[in-house]
């Protein structure tokens, strides 16, 4: 009786787009030119925001100890600094699997398996993790206070405009929590539940 063969080891390619009206042809040609076979590339159309992607998921269902994930780049693993050291652990100590970064050399773990390579490696992984969550936060806070600035201009940001400056002074204070709530109804010169639905509007414009 012929016993199975049992593959060896698999390189696999993930590749992620952040909508589905991007280009994925990039991500393509440089996995190819790894020479990894369209086969074993896993490609997902959507947001990073959470890791509930069908083809990442699929991916981590037949990947193995000693088998490569190659990844153009580190933010394909996650949006956020917990996110992508949550799944370099998972890939690298909990399946015992491979990471190849194509555009930071360094983290590569096929290249040195001892202690200082891996050492390195996580190093890398964390200092570049934590730069990219803080300019992301960066961004967000700039946004943030440029539209708080624009609505203490009076610019219009909905359907309806704040028009008054004293309601729109109220809420920039109460939001940076320099006054309570009833001292923010009083400025504001309206009544409670109008306060409380302009203050609805303007975190809703905003996305909060």
């Amino acid at each position: 009786m012929s016993r199975r063969i049992q593959p060896g080891p698999q390189v696999y390619g993930y590749i992620r787009v952040s909508s589905k009206d991007q280009n994925e042809a990039r991500q393509i040609i440089a996995m190819l030119q790894q020479g990894i076979s369209r086969k074993n590339l896993f490609i997902d159309k959507q947001s990073g925001k959470d890791f509930d992607r069908t083809h990442y998921n699929r991916l981590m269902k037949k990947l193995k100890k000693d088998d490569l994930v190659v990844v153009e780049s580190i933010d394909r693993l996650g949006r956020n600094y917990e996110e992508i050291l949550q799944q370099w652990q998972r890939i690298t100590k909990e399946i015992g699997a491979d990471i190849r970064v194509l555009d930071m050399p360094l983290l590569d773990t096929t290249i040195s398996k001892d202690l200082i390579g891996t050492f390195i490696a996580d190093l890398v992984l964390q200092v570049l993790s934590f730069v990219a969550e803080n300019e992301r936060s960066k961004i967000r806070k700039n946004q943030r206070e440029g539209i708080d600035a624009a609505l203490a201009r009076g610019v219009h940001f909905g359907r309806e405009k704040i028009k008054s400056p004293e309601l729109v002074r109220a809420i920039k204070l109460y939001k940076q929590k320099k006054i309570t709530a009833a001292e923010a109804v009083k400025l504001s010169g309206v009544s409670r539940s109008t306060f409380y639905q302009r203050l609805k509007e303007s975190n809703q414009q905003i996305g909060i």
